[in-house]
């Protein structure tokens, strides 16, 4: 089990995270798209982060605690699925205290997670956005 740890932890990690998926759904998964440029975005950075600090011998990785498949530059493949399951873990942890915490009164739609955090997803809805309208004139 020992070079199953470094997994084992990540696996943890993921089913630990995965339930908020369905059960209040966050749709993190289903918005694939946005989840990628946000995985290439941490990837390309802590990668190359890694990457440096390999080669200048800051950083090692334990080989009996990891499964020993080595990428280029000697980044364990383990070390790469984490910086995939730990943002999506966290996305999914934001997006669900996202979604437990939407103020009363405001529609809880697929299409309001995940947004750009603009003006429009702050306004209250329906008669009570009418109201406020007619008090800025």
């Amino acid at each position: 089990m020992g070079q199953l740890s470094y997994l084992a932890v990540l696996a943890g990690c993921l089913f630990a995270a995965i339930w908020l998926e369905p059960a209040l759904r966050v749709n993190v998964l289903r918005r694939w798209r946005r989840l990628a440029l946000t995985l290439l975005a941490v990837v390309a950075v802590f990668v190359a982060w890694d990457l440096a600090a390999i080669a200048v011998g800051h950083w090692s990785f334990d080989p009996a605690q990891t499964t020993g498949v080595l990428l280029p530059g000697r980044l364990p493949l383990d070390e790469l699925l984490f910086f995939v399951v730990v943002p999506i873990c966290t996305v999914l942890g934001f997006e669900a205290v996202r979604a437990v915490r939407t103020p009363p009164g405001r529609p809880r739609r697929p299409d309001d997670r995940w947004s750009a955090g603009d003006e429009a997803d702050h306004r209250p809805a329906g008669d009570e956005a009418d109201a406020d309208r007619r008090r800025v004139r």
